[in-house]
């Protein structure tokens, strides 16, 4: 069975919304922005993204209760969620991402944001694997713990983004693509291990080779 920890926790954020991700997002936004706009653009989205992170990680208890949600529904539907994006990634699909050639607001920073929200900063999979983290222990040290591995990924994709700025437009996103596709690979076993947690979760208990 799938148990979460702190290395598990933090490597299933560093596989939904770590540095590949994140760096390939910003690789779409390198052509008409400058390094220095980069650089802000990173600083505000990361900040905005830990908010989203923390609060989430401390009150899902709160969240799930208020929609009625089971622990076992968030993994069934977490882990499903997880295998799909991943068997995406793996063929190059990049779910959630915004065509180039969507309208752009007049205001860089604010357009910047916004095509960073749902690959990003509001990540439907960061958020998942937050929720589904912080529900596995009802204990307030486990959800400081979750917190602190979801704000150290954000805080290295700053650091990436930050370095890499200079690199942006010159540098070519086959690199970024074949690291994805290996964590897509790592994300798709978590996928399967969570929705295994939730059936068992259920009583729906796997057979064990012997």
């Amino acid at each position: 069975m799938f148990v979460f920890n702190l290395s598990s926790a933090f490597i299933t954020f560093f596989a939904v919304v770590g540095p590949p991700k994140t760096l390939l997002a910003f690789a779409r936004l390198a052509s008409t922005r400058s390094t220095r706009e980069l650089r802000r653009l990173a600083a505000w989205s990361t900040v905005i993204s830990a908010a989203v992170g923390l609060v989430l990680g401390f009150t899902a208890d709160e969240v799930t209760t208020l929609f009625h949600i089971s622990d076992q529904s968030l993994q069934l539907a977490g882990g499903t969620i997880f295998f799909i994006y991943a068997v995406a990634l793996v063929f190059g699909l990049h779910l959630g991402t915004e065509s180039d050639d969507d309208e752009h607001l007049p205001n860089h920073m604010v357009d910047g944001i916004r095509e960073l929200l749902l690959p990003y900063i509001a990540s439907p999979l960061a958020i998942t694997a937050v929720l589904v983290a912080s529900l596995t222990k009802n204990e307030w040290g486990w959800k400081v713990v979750v917190a602190g591995a979801y704000l150290a990924v954000v805080v290295i994709n700053y650091v990436c983004v930050a370095l890499l700025a200079p690199l942006m437009r010159r540098t070519h996103r086959t690199s970024l693509e074949v690291l994805s596709r290996l964590l897509g690979l790592l994300l798709a076993a978590v996928g399967v291990e969570l929705f295994l947690n939730g059936l068992d979760g259920l009583g729906v208990h796997m057979l064990e080779g012997h």
